[in-house]
Parts: structure tokens; C-alpha cells; sequence
């Protein structure tokens, strides 16, 4: 299915979006180094107006690595769950503390992280996966804080994250879904740790099983455990339950307005935003067939 023509207007939504992204990270070199497949002479000619050979492909990439809202349209809805993220991401930052936060999967959790990552200086979200080695790992996280790594070993790599960590005021590390580190590379949140405590905020976000594979771990003595429970504080920060009303707020933010649909959408839900998002967008599109065939 080929895609529409990239408006002038998209364009001139997403230049501005470069623009702040740009100051936010300090020159457009540090930011060329965060934005996958985007250069830095690629980003002077955009802020420069120089952007006629610019392809729809390369404004798509930057599009999706700049949106703060869902690339179809999606409107984000200040949840319970939400605003208390944002409040603890803050208070992490400003604070330089570790926590670990938990929350249900579909709780709206990394929305939260994603804009204050996007909205704030020195702030760094790190989506984490299986797959990862310490040294894949390691390159993610460089890559992310706009550090060349090329030809690094893992322990350079180290050296580097805490060096250029170390420069910055107030930064944050938020590791997203972090219960699917390995033990290896969840061993590096140690060296982070003791190398830039109270210099660097470092954030733990995952569902509750983060919680239950930490208490086995000790339970088990398997090393580093104790180590990562005493850091955190001996404790996993729990966000309110998605509510309700919290639904019917994301639903009227999306234009669902109709009671009875939004009665049926938190009767069906399960409380699992990702579960009213399907609802909102079946419902808007039956409407919008309804008024074209009318």
C-alpha cells in the first residue's frame, strides 16, 4: 500500500519538532548521533530550509523518532497511572535516585516514559529486550546518549557511558521493560550505580514480574540480587490501576463521546489501554463508514 505525500504542513509540524529536539540535546551533531539513519548535514539542511531533496522516506524516520503522539492520530490521556509515572520520573531525575516502577502491562507505563524522554534535557529511554548482550547492550545505550563507540570492548563502553554521564547535569536512564535483561547486563545497572550514585537518576520499569524475579533471586542467592534490591531501595514502586474513569477520559480525549459507547468499551477493556485503543479506533472507523455512505 503506498503511502501519501509527505504536506508541507507534516513537514513544517516535524521541522519544529527536529528544532526543539536539537536544543534539547545541546548541537545538531549530539542529535544526528540519536536519530537512526538520519546525518547531521541531513538535519542542517531541514533547519535551514534547505530540505527540497529530502525524501517522504527520511521525513517518515525522522517523524516516528520525533512524534509525541501515535503516528495515526492517537491522543495521550493524563491517566492516573500516567501523571504518576511522569510525577516519579521527575522526582528520579531531580533527586538522581533509583527506582523500580511497576505497573500492568497495557497501564499506559511507557507512553509516560517516552514523552518525558522526548520533553526533557538529559534524559535517556532505553527500551530493553531478550536478545541483548552486554555488548549490544552497551552499544544501545551509547547510541542513545549520542556517544561513537566504534571499535570500543565492553569495558570502554563503560567507561564511556560513565564519562559522558558523568558531564551532565541531573541525567536519567529509564530502562524500559527492564525484567528482560539478562543477568549479565543487568549486572551493568550495578557498575552504573556505585560509579555515579547521586550524579545520575536510573529508572526500572517493567510489569510486576520484575518484582518476583528479584525476591527469587535472593531467595536463591544468586549473585548481584541483594545488590540490585538494596539499590532500589528495597522496594518496587507500584502505579495506580488503570480506572474507569481513567478509560472514559481516554476514550472522550479520542472523540468517543456516545455513553453507551464508552460504557461498553470499560465493560470490555479488562482495564488494558491497549484493549481501549482497538475499541476507540472500530468505533471510529464504523462512524466514519456510516457518514460516507450516507
Amino acid at each position: 500500500m503506498t503511502q501519501p505525500t509527505m504536506t508541507l504542513e507534516t513537514k513544517s509540524r516535524i521541522t519544529a519538532s527536529l528544532s526543539a529536539y536539537v536544543e534539547r540535546r545541546g548541537s545538531i551533531n549530539k542529535a544526528s548521533k540519536t536519530l537512526q539513519g538520519v546525518s547531521s548535514a541531513t538535519i542542517s539542511k531541514i533547519l535551514s530550509g534547505k530540505d527540497a531533496d529530502i525524501s517522504d522516506a527520511l521525513w517518515r524516520t525522522l517523524s516516528a523518532q520525533l512524534a509525541t503522539t501515535d503516528q495515526t492520530g492517537w491522543q495521550i490521556a493524563e491517566t492516573g497511572a500516567y501523571k504518576t509515572m511522569l510525577f516519579l520520573l521527575e522526582h528520579a531525575q531531580q533527586d538522581s535516585l533509583v527506582l523500580a516502577i511497576t505497573g500492568d502491562a497495557g497501564s499506559g507505563k511507557t507512553e509516560a516514559m517516552r514523552r518525558y524522554a522526548y520533553e526533557g534535557r538529559n534524559v535517556y529511554h532505553i527500551t530493553c529486550a531478550e536478545y541483548l548482550n552486554r555488548r549490544s547492550f552497551m552499544l544501545r545505550v551509547l547510541q542513545v546518549i549520542g556517544v561513537d563507540s566504534a571499535g570500543s570492548t565492553v569495558s570502554e563502553m563503560v567507561d564511556d557511558i560513565i564519562t559522558e554521564l558523568s558531564r551532565q547535569e541531573r541525567p536519567l536512564i529509564i530502562l524500559d521493560e527492564a525484567d528482560k535483561l539478562t543477568d549479565q547486563v543487568l549486572y551493568f545497572f550495578i557498575s552504573i550505580y556505585n560509579a555515579l550514585e547521586w550524579r545520575c537518576g536510573i529508572v526500572l520499569s517493567s510489569t510486576n514480574y520484575l518484582k518476583r524475579r528479584l525476591e527469587r533471586g535472593m531467595r536463591l542467592g544468586k549473585r548481584g540480587y541483594e545488590e540490585i534490591w538494596s539499590r532500589l531501595g528495597r522496594k518496587c514502586i507500584a502505579l495506580p490501576l488503570i480506572s474507569d474513569e481513567d478509560i472514559a477520559a481516554v476514550c472522550q480525549t479520542n472523540g468517543i463521546t456516545s455513553p453507551q459507547h464508552i460504557e461498553r468499551i470499560v465493560r470490555e477493556a479488562e482495564h488494558d489501554l491497549r484493549k481501549v485503543k482497538r475499541a476507540v479506533y472500530a468505533i471510529t472507523k464504523a462512524q466514519q463508514e456510516t457518514r460516507q455512505n450516507k
